[in-house]
Parts: structure tokens; C-alpha cells; sequence
């Protein structure tokens, strides 16, 4: 077996066997199915890639459907997202396509069933249903209504589609096995009455197809020859095949459903219902809140494209449910901003340093290099003068052998600049340092060629020169939740291991090379991480949000 072969994950190996069967390559054709009642998440994502993903590796089209069969929950925002979301991974679909594009072949097909005798109109409520319906060891019985005639189903249907009965009073039911073993071939709901406004069909349908009933009809009607979901439908394959089998051409395609396993994301929700309440009861900003794991808040806080497809690979396809580490998300997220985000210098608990010696009034522009990972290396200007900042926690007066910092009567490389000494400190009534005082080595300047220039000092620190520093917020972004596995506790609401301290928004000053950023860049700002320009920046303030540190330092927390 060729290495090619051994690499294909399961889900490639059943398209590769129909292929050998005889199934034409021109045949194959996917699609990325999402509800449009919430902003796609990073499950999601795995799911796109895997559709799309195929889609090339076959040169297949895929549809870009959406299941719009419930308006109580559906939204034109959501469509847009979507769309958006999909675009920014790259991908293009075919078509664009929605389940109420089929409305009318699916109520066609419902009065065939009804002719049939393979489908009829029930008046119970949904809690006589339910006890009916029996038990995964006790057989259902039959609706009292599981024998009307055809003319009185037909009549009763129709009556439903124009609107002329409240919501519950009646639903469609197809006829198949109140005795079976799987509970969802009992009679199973095909429609429901819905007095809501749809975005697409406004109010033209008073019934809404469930599922179960559009998707694998939908699928057929576009000619989709494999059908990929999650686990939790694998046991509405059987009903899948069952409507199929009711409407097939065999001289048409049959589209396969198949199932793969649902990728969980530790400290992540990843339920929309959930996420709509984060939303909802303020606990986020809003959906692209950069904390969220949506694609539009990674976007937002600056996840790239080949970050999220590079997960996605990595993590690929099984058959079984496991809880990835977010750690490996935000490995591949730093991966790739390591190899294109621009490095600058920003200072974000600022402290100032005072060089004595340096002439007051003068200014010098040095050389920094933007990224070390570029093919060919190219260089920016940034200004030194008398008055600098650097982090707080970079100076202490006083530290041992370990502590490469600056410290009284210790030295320190400024990066790009000099080496300096600290000579002393002034502090305000309350004890806080306010100015550190220092020396430069005038000859030490980086790239000078001098001797000063190449002696070595054990620390190296950013800092930005304060008469031409740009003032910033920045949002300092943490995990979400403070619980690996948040959604796991039963007894336990989801919300109760909210993390409190998930942001911190901070002022701080950046090199003057970003003043006029556009939103979504990235940079790394050297020693403190990947940072990207948020959306809330404007001529007056630039916005930074935190994407990731440059270390995995939660792996270091847990491990404590």
C-alpha cells in the first residue's frame, strides 16, 4: 500500500471504494449544510474543511446549503456570517443553495405519501405523542389518527400549508413502525405549523419541514453523492435511507450519509444555543467578541485562515468523540503569525527611564528588522531619544543572579539601540517608581560594528521612545471558561465556570510605524505576543487584541 493510500483518513476511504465500485469520479458532488440560527463555530469549521476539502482533492463541486426549515430561530445576519466565515477560510462553493429552494418538491412529495398511505396528519398534542411513542425497550402504539383516510389527510394538510390552524394543533407524521427498535422510524414529524415571518419565503408557508425530511431529500434534489455529518445522526441514517427510498430514480444519483465525530474544544462551548445566551445575557459583546469561539471572533482577534484550516488538518477526522487541547489551536495560530506578523515594539504597563546622558532634545531613526522569518530581510525606522518607556516589570531595584532584567547598577540591551545602566529611581508618595534613571555606553549602538557594540549583556529589552510613542488600548484576551470541559457537568451550569478575569483592557504605547494600522493586522509585539487590529479602531484610537502569547503559558499553569 502506497503511503498516499495509508495517510487517507476514513472518511476519503468510502469515496475511494465507491470509486473502485464503479461510482464516476463526475458524480461526486458535497456540501456544507449549516442552520442559519447563529454564527458559525470552530466545530464548524472542522466540517468546512472537510467538505471543501474533498471538494479539491476531487475537483467535486460543493453546495454551500442552508437549512432554513426553522424561521422561530433563523436570521438574515446568520446567512451573511456564514457566507462571510466561509469565504475567509478560503473556500468557494458551487452553489448557494437553501431547503426552502425545495419547499415545494418536498410538500409534493408529502401529498404522494399521503396517497400513498405512507404519511398522515395527526391531531395529538406533543405530550400524547411522546407517551405513544413508547420507550427504547417498550413499543409505541398508534395514533388514534394513524388510519384517517386520504381524502380527509389531504384535505387537513392543505389546510395546515394555507394557515387556517394554530401551531401544535396538527402535525404530518410519515406511516413507518410504532414497534421499531429505532425510536426515529416511529411515525416521525415530516411537518409543523409555524406562524413565523422566514426570511427567504416571508409568509408563504404556514408548515415547515422538519430534519429529517429535508435534509436527505434536500440532498438528493442537488445531486449530492456523499452526505457527511456528525455522530449524533448516526441513527438518523436509517431514516435518511427510508425517505430516500420513497422518492429514488435509479437513474439518478443516491446521495450516501456517513458519519464522523464531533471535535470538542477544551475551555469551549461550542452549542449555538449557548453561545445565543453568552450573546443574550452580556457575558460576551456580541458574537464576534474575540473571546467567543466562533470563526468570526478568532477572525476578530486575529486568527488567520491557514491557522484555523492548519487545526483543522492536524486534528482530522475519526470516529470517535475526544476533547482537543485549545493549546494545539493556539499552537497553529502562533505557527503561522511566527513566519508573517511584522515585529514592532510595545510597551504595555509603561515605566519611564530617563537617559541621563543622552543630549536633550536629540533624536536618532535605527534600524529594526520586521520579521527574522522573511526570505529576504527588510527593515523600518524607529526613533531613540532621552526619554523612553519600558514594562514595568522589566526593572526591579533590587534581584538576584537569575533576574536578566535591568537593575540598579545592572545593564540591559535596548533592542535595536544601546546597552544602558541604571543608576537610580524615583519613586511617588506611594512607593511606585515613576522615573528610572539610567546611563547609555555611547559606543554600544547595535550594528555599529565597535567593540562596545558586540560586548555581550545578558538581557535585551523592547522599549519605545516616549516623545514619539502612539498611545493604544489593547485587550488582553483569556480562555473563556476556566473549565476544561465546561458543557460536561450535569448537575453544573455551563455558566458558572465563566473566567472572570477573561479580559483586561489596558492602555500602553507602540512604536510610531503603527499609527496608521487597518483593521484585522497582525504583529507580534516583541517579547509579549501576537496582536491584531481590532474593528473598534478609528482615527482617534487605535484598538489591539491579544491573540495569543508567544509561549503556551496555560500549559505551564495546569501543570502547577
Amino acid at each position: 500500500m502506497s503511503e498516499e493510500k495509508k495517510s487517507l483518513n476514513f472518511i476519503e476511504h468510502i469515496i475511494e471504494e465507491d470509486l473502485r465500485n464503479g461510482f464516476s469520479t463526475d458524480h461526486l458532488r458535497f456540501r456544507f449544510p449549516p442552520e442559519p440560527n447563529g454564527y458559525l463555530h470552530i466545530g464548524h469549521a472542522s466540517s468546512i474543511c472537510l467538505n471543501f476539502g474533498l471538494g479539491l482533492k476531487y475537483d467535486a463541486p460543493v453546495n454551500l446549503r442552508f437549512d432554513d426549515t426553522n424561521p422561530e430561530k433563523e436570521e438574515q445576519e446568520y446567512v451573511d456570517a456564514i457566507k462571510r466565515d466561509v469565504e475567509w477560510l478560503g473556500f468557494k462553493w458551487a452553489h448557494e443553495c437553501y431547503a426552502s429552494d425545495y419547499f415545494p418538491d418536498l410538500y409534493k412529495w408529502a401529498v404522494e405519501f399521503i396517497k400513498a398511505g405512507k404519511a398522515y396528519v395527526d391531531s395529538q398534542s406533543s405530550d400524547e405523542m411522546a407517551k405513544q411513542k413508547g420507550t427504547p425497550t417498550v413499543p409505541g402504539t398508534d395514533s388514534p389518527f394513524r388510519n384517517r383516510s386520504v381524502d380527509e389527510n389531504l384535505d387537513l394538510l392543505e389546510r395546515m400549508k394555507n394557515g387556517e390552524f394554530e401551531a401544535g394543533s396538527h402535525v404530518l407524521r410519515a406511516k413507518i413502525d410504532m414497534a421499531s427498535s429505532n425510536m426515529l422510524m416511529r411515525d416521525p414529524i415530516m411537518y409543523r405549523i409555524i406562524h413565523k415571518y422566514h426570511h427567504r419565503t416571508a409568509n408563504n408557508w404556514c408548515i415547515y419541514p422538519m430534519y429529517d425530511w429535508a435534509h436527505g431529500e434536500s440532498d438528493y434534489l442537488e445531486q449530492v453523492s456523499h452526505s457527511f455529518c456528525t455522530l449524533e445522526f448516526a441513527m438518523h441514517r436509517e431514516l435518511y435511507d427510508w425517505f430516500l427510498d420513497q422518492v429514488y430514480d435509479i437513474e439518478k444519483v443516491r446521495p450516501k450519509q456517513r458519519e464522523f465525530a464531533r471535535r470538542n474544544l477544551s475551555h469551549t462551548i461550542v452549542s449555538k444555543r449557548k453561545l445565543l445566551k453568552l450573546v443574550q445575557e452580556k457575558f460576551v459583546t456580541a458574537w464576534d467578541d474575540p473571546r467567543m469561539p466562533t470563526i468570526s471572533g478568532l477572525r476578530r482577534r486575529g486568527y488567520t485562515p491557514d491557522s484555523i484550516r492548519n487545526f483543522a488538518d492536524t486534528i482530522g477526522i475519526a470516529k470517535r468523540d475526544n476533547l482537543i487541547d485549545v493549546s494545539l489551536l493556539e499552537y497553529c495560530v502562533r505557527e503561522d503569525l511566527n513566519k508573517k506578523a511584522a515585529r514592532v515594539m510595545a510597551v504595555l504597563d509603561p515605566v519611564k527611564v530617563i537617559i541621563t546622558n543622552y543630549p536633550e532634545g536629540q533624536e536618532e531613526w535605527l534600524d529594526a528588522e520586521n520579521n527574522p522569518e522573511e526570505e529576504v530581510m527588510t527593515y523600518r525606522k524607529v526613533p531613540f531619544s532621552r526619554e523612553i518607556y519600558i514594562e514595568r516589570e522589566d526593572f526591579r531595584e533590587e534581584a538576584n543572579r537569575k533576574f536578566f532584567r535591568l537593575k540598579l547598577g545592572g545593564e540591559v540591551r535596548l533592542k535595536n539601540a544601546y546597552i544602558i545602566k541604571a543608576e537610580s529611581c524615583v519613586k511617588d508618595a506611594d512607593g511606585t517608581i515613576t522615573e528610572i534613571h539610567c546611563t547609555y555606553d555611547v559606543d554600544s549602538k547595535s550594528g555599529s560594528g565597535t567593540e562596545a557594540s558586540m560586548r555581550k549583556v545578558k538581557g535585551t529589552l523592547h522599549w519605545v521612545s516616549v516623545a514619539h510613542a502612539e498611545q493604544v488600548e489593547v485587550r488582553l484576551y483569556d480562555r473563556l471558561f476556566n473549565d476544561a470541559a465546561p458543557d460536561s457537568h450535569k448537575e453544573v451550569d455551563f455558566l458558572e465556570f465563566i473566567n472572570p478575569d477573561s479580559l483586561n483592557v489596558v492602555k500602553g504605547f507602540v512604536e510610531p510605524s503603527l499609527k496608521n494600522v487597518k483593521e484585522g493586522e497582525t504583529f507580534q509585539f516583541q517579547r509579549l505576543g501576537y496582536f491584531c487590529v481590532d474593528k473598534d479602531t478609528s482615527e482617534n484610537s487605535i484598538v489591539f487584541n491579544k491573540t495569543v502569547s508567544l509561549r503556551d503559558t496555560w500549559a505551564k499553569l495546569e501543570s502547577k
